[in-house]
């Protein structure tokens, strides 16, 4: 079974669209819960204006009837409730690009003369249908036991200290504060990091841990590249937009150690071929290995900012600064749910 899925739609035009196909007959798919996944993609402190106009639902509008899946494409529909305020007035032409954002790079690449042709379609309103059919495919992982968590580690340089919160807590410790972070002292100060600059009109990044339990041994392949599940989902993780990097495991810690110091030592426990440490990260040979998957994504910190930047007009020529379009201070937490759903 192959699954993909592909989208459509512009960040303010009437919705965002997606079509998944591949996904097998005869699984229960419940809308109650993709519409709670929607509702906690919107939810973070550091969000921006938009977050108060749209209350994201999601329509199906073919491949499930009755309540479960027919085997045929599913199409997926969220409306864009601020549509109503663009539809139909007249808008001057965009021709300031923002230094971080695909508006020059894409007006050159297609020929635009209205930079909002590009920052329509590469906005990270596209994620609200990734949610959405994320939140099918976790339905259906959820009949094998496999299950998709995501939680923030670290925020403008405060990091959380997870060494003594067990795995199969933290995703539920994070829900529990407005920065989605399981270690309550460090949340703190990440809400108060993210106050912070919010006054001085700039934007923070941070990093996202998302972890999988339940695999079984063996997805993936060492054989071909394009099968490899560090290249499978490493793709899909950095197609989100803003996320700039990503490593299984402690991987960027394990390259300045020795090979003897980042092994998992295999053992045998009755019947039963365990491993007494996961420095892989869940993986070997690109293969799973039965151990939690483990993925840390690093997103950068949004390119729009209060505080202008320095760019040009790209009508008359000179430079001239940035002009500020509504947009997230630190779009991290709201992002948990982007990647556990992409994941």
């Amino acid at each position: 079974m192959t699954l993909r899925f592909i989208s459509s739609g512009e960040s303010h035009g009437p919705a965002i669209t997606a079509i998944l196909e591949g996904f097998p007959a005869g699984v229960p798919i419940s809308i109650d819960e993709i519409n709670n996944n929607l509702s906690r993609r919107q939810k973070g402190h550091g969000s921006g204006d938009r977050m108060k106009k749209e209350h994201d639902q999601v329509t199906i509008l073919g491949g499930v009837m009755g309540g479960l899946t027919t085997g045929a494409p599913i199409a997926i529909m969220v409306e864009n409730r601020d549509h109503v305020n663009w539809k139909g007035k007249p808008i001057a032409p965009m021709t300031i690009p923002r230094p971080g954002h695909a508006d020059l790079v894409g007006a050159v690449k297609y020929g635009y003369t209205d930079l909002r042709m590009t920052l329509e379609r590469s906005s990270a309103r596209e994620t609200v249908v990734r949610v959405a059919v994320g939140s099918i495919c976790q339905q259906f992982l959820a009949h094998f036991g496999i299950q998709v968590s995501a939680y923030v580690t670290e925020i403008g340089g405060v990091a959380a200290n997870l060494e003594d919160i067990p795995i199969g807590d933290r995703a539920a410790l994070s829900e529990m504060n407005s920065v989605r972070c399981p270690d309550a002292e460090a949340a703190q100060k990440i809400q108060d990091k993210i106050t912070q600059v919010m006054e001085e009109r700039d934007t923070l990044g941070g990093i996202i841990e998302i972890i999988t339990t339940g695999l079984p041994v063996g997805l993936g392949t060492h054989a071909q590249w394009d099968r490899k599940v560090e290249a499978k989902v490493g793709a899909a993780l950095l197609s989100v937009q803003t996320i700039k990097g990503i490593e299984f495991g402690p991987a960027f810690e394990n390259s300045r150690k020795k090979g003897t110091q980042v092994q998992d030592p295999i053992r045998i426990d009755g019947e039963k071929i365990t491993r007494s440490s996961n420095r892989s990260g869940g993986l070997e040979g690109s293969m799973t290995n039965g151990q939690p998957l483990v993925i840390r994504a690093a997103m950068k910190p949004i390119a729009t900012t209060l505080t202008p930047q320095p760019t040009v007009d790209l009508v008359t020529g000179q430079h001239v600064d940035s002009e500020y379009h509504r947009s997230d201070h630190c779009p991290v937490p709201r992002a948990v749910p982007v990647l556990q759903s992409v994941t």
